[in-house]
C-alpha cells in the first residue's frame, strides 16, 4: 500500500497520474497547503522540505520497515522501479527518461511556478518579473515542442514518468500566458495525455478533494504559502 500525502497541485497530480495508470493500491492523505498542514511535525518527518507530495510505501520491495520518499521526481522514479512500469530498465531509454524528468524538475516546473506567482499571486505588479518568467515558460514550451516533433512522447514512442512529470505543468497554459496553437507538436502530445483514462481519473480525484470553485486563493492562504523562512521548520 502507498500512503500518498497529496494536494491537487501540478506536483501532486504527477503521482496520482502514475498510480492510476498502474493500479497500484494507494490511499490519499490530504495535506491542505492553504491551511499550513505541510508544516505539521508528523508530516515533516516524511517530507523535511515541508512540501507535498510525499509517499510512504508500507510494503517495500524486499520487505522491512516502510519507506518514505519526498520530491515528486524522486517519487516517480521510486514507483517506476517498484512496479517496473513507465521507467525502462535498459540503459539508453532509461537515460532519455531521466534527462527529461530532470528537465522538468529543474526547468519547466520552477519557471512555470514563478510565472504563476508573479502573474497571479504577487502583491506587487512587477512587469519585469512577469515578462521574465512568461518568456522563459515560452522558451521551455518551445524546447518541448521541438522535442516532440518526431516522437509520440518525451522519451520516444513510449509513455513514461517524464511525460507524467511535465503534463500537469502544461495544464495551466492559459494562466501562464501561452498560446497552445503556437506549439502544434506539444498540443498533440498534451491532448493525447489529457484523453487517457488514468489522467481523467487523477484529475477527478483532485476535484473531489478540492472542488474547482475553492481553488481561488485567499489572502490568508497566500500568507501561509509565500514568504516562508527557516522559522517554519524549526
Amino acid at each position: 500500500m502507498i500512503d500518498l500525502y497529496y494536494w491537487p497541485t501540478p506536483n501532486g497530480h504527477k503521482i496520482t497520474m502514475f498510480l492510476e495508470e498502474t493500479g497500484l493500491a494507494y490511499e490519499i492523505k490530504p495535506i491542505n497547503i492553504g491551511k499550513g498542514e505541510q508544516f505539521e511535525p508528523d508530516f515533516l518527518k516524511i517530507a523535511p522540505n515541508n512540501r507535498m507530495p510525499a509517499i510512504v510505501d508500507t510494503d517495500p520491495q524486499g520487505g522491512g520497515e516502510p519507506v518514505s520518499v519526498f520530491e515528486s521526481g524522486a517519487i516517480l522514479v521510486y514507483l517506476g522501479e517498484k512496479t517496473g512500469q513507465f521507467l525502462p530498465a535498459e540503459l539508453r531509454p532509461r537515460a532519455e527518461v531521466m534527462q527529461w524528468l530532470m528537465w522538468q524538475m529543474g526547468g519547466l516546473g520552477p519557471m512555470a511556478g514563478q510565472n504563476h506567482h508573479f502573474n497571479t499571486y504577487a502583491p506587487e505588479d512587477l512587469p519585469y518579473a512577469k515578462k521574465r518568467y512568461r518568456d522563459e515558460t515560452n522558451r521551455l514550451y518551445g524546447v518541448l515542442n521541438r522535442r516532440l516533433a518526431d516522437r509520440a512522447f518525451v522519451a520516444g514512442d513510449f509513455y513514461s514518468i517524464a511525460d507524467m512529470a511535465s503534463y500537469p505543468w502544461i495544464v495551466p497554459w492559459k494562466r501562464q500566458g501561452q498560446n497552445m496553437d503556437d506549439f502544434p507538436h506539444l498540443k498533440r502530445w498534451f491532448e493525447a495525455i489529457r484523453d487517457r483514462e488514468a489522467t481523467k481519473r487523477a484529475y477527478e480525484i483532485g476535484d473531489k478533494i478540492r472542488p474547482p470553485e475553492q481553488a481561488q486563493m485567499t489572502e490568508e492562504q497566500k500568507k501561509i504559502l509565500f514568504g516562508q523562512t527557516a522559522s517554519v521548520v524549526r
